[in-house]
């Protein structure tokens, strides 16, 4: 459901990664945690199956086992002693440190994505170490809150209330994934609109109001313009009402009386240059002091970039389209069967026959199908 949406004001979400066991025995929630980034595998690997070892004691070889427990040991130790609470890592973390972490009351998860760790390092404040010796309070991040939230079907560890407040994350919720895909598609829309409208410091009513404004400023213009610069410049004008109409349209609203009632506002009303299409009741109101806005930057652009497309389309005086024919030859400009072809048609010694024909005919001669009298074949430009 959409409605289990949810944003993590200043803090950093991600989804649970791959766990081991004795997951489920661990704390899941905890406040003001101190937190450790690691790049390193804390997991127990057995030794390649060429390694060679030779001993001379068999209690060498118990040695030398308890030597690769004792480093996975002295790795969780350290761990342990910082006085981290969370313990993240970009390697895995095997069964044996899930379960030391769970036993000593700590979080801990392997197989974190790249961009996760690193969006977590930034909101906490931690670095992300290569090594697990010498690890000190610098080095560990904070926040006001973890907690392992369930969201659906899904598992997300949430990182709340970070010391970098600018970072924040949002968690989406539908029905599917194009519902998901188009949910972000208009959350991503929206930011960008804010962005810009911080940048170009300056914005203007929506819902149409200054597509109208703009549309009465032209024809009131047009009527000065002397020539076919008049039609030009009323269309113009007239185009410009297809976005409060388009916006009626997909609102479900009767587009005629609300334009309507928008022309005569522009045009008769002195403070109506900021109203526009009411979305929410079915009218016209003050967009500008119902809050919705657009940045002039995107406003500037759009017309630009549509009078500029208009341009080109009137720059092209025809078209020329060549129809696909039913005929197969008709690509290659050639009768069917042409050149002694399959398909049909007549070889090229017959089209060369018919040809001496129609010349002996014209000069009184036979049609015999042959070539003329005293021509035995064809050499160059004339028989010989």
């Amino acid at each position: 459901d959409v409605r289990q949406s949810f944003l993590v004001k200043g803090g950093v979400a991600f989804k649970k990664t791959f766990s081991y066991a004795g997951f489920e025995q661990m704390t899941k929630k905890f406040t003001n945690p101190k937190v450790l980034l690691l790049n390193v595998e804390l997991e127990l690997k057995s030794e390649k199956e060429n390694a060679e070892v030779r001993i001379e004691d068999p209690e060498q070889y118990q040695s030398i086992v308890d030597a690769e427990w004792q480093v996975i040991y002295d790795k969780l130790d350290a761990c342990v002693k910082c006085g981290a609470n969370i313990v993240l890592s970009k390697l895995p973390i095997g069964d044996l440190a899930t379960q030391y972490f769970a036993d000593r009351g700590l979080f801990c998860a392997g197989r974190v994505d790249n961009g996760d760790l690193k969006r977590v390092a930034k909101a906490t404040g931690g670095t992300v170490q290569t090594s697990t010796n010498d690890l000190f309070d610098g080095v560990l991040g904070t926040c006001g809150g973890f907690e392992e939230k369930r969201v659906g079907d899904e598992r997300f560890n949430v990182f709340a209330d970070c010391p970098a407040k600018l970072t924040s994350t949002i968690v989406l919720r539908g029905g599917s994934e194009q519902f998901i895909a188009e949910s972000e598609r208009s959350i991503h829309d929206a930011l960008m609109v804010v962005k810009r409208a911080l940048k170009s410091k300056a914005v203007v009513a929506g819902g149409g109001a200054v597509e109208m404004e703009v549309s009465r400023f032209l024809r009131e213009h047009a009527l000065t313009i002397e020539g076919k610069g008049q039609l030009i410049v009323s269309a113009f004008a007239k185009a410009l009402e297809i976005v409060p109409r388009q916006l009626c349209d997909n609102a479900g609203f009767d587009s005629t009386d609300i334009l309507s009632s928008l022309r005569r506002k522009h045009t008769h009303e002195a403070d109506g240059k900021w109203y526009g299409v009411d979305i929410a009741n079915g009218g016209i109101c003050d967009t500008f002091s119902s809050g919705v806005w657009e940045p002039s930057d995107n406003k500037c652009n759009s017309y630009a970039a549509s009078t500029e497309a208009a341009c080109v389309i009137l720059s092209i005086d025809e078209t020329v389209i060549n129809p696909r024919s039913q005929d197969p030859g008709a690509a290659t400009g050639m009768p069917p069967g042409a050149g002694g072809m399959p398909g049909g048609g007549k070889p090229l010694s017959n089209m060369m026959g018919s040809a001496m024909d129609s010349v002996n005919a014209q000069k009184g001669g036979s049609r015999s199908g042959n070539l003329g009298h005293g021509v035995s074949y064809m050499k160059g430009r004339g028989g010989g």
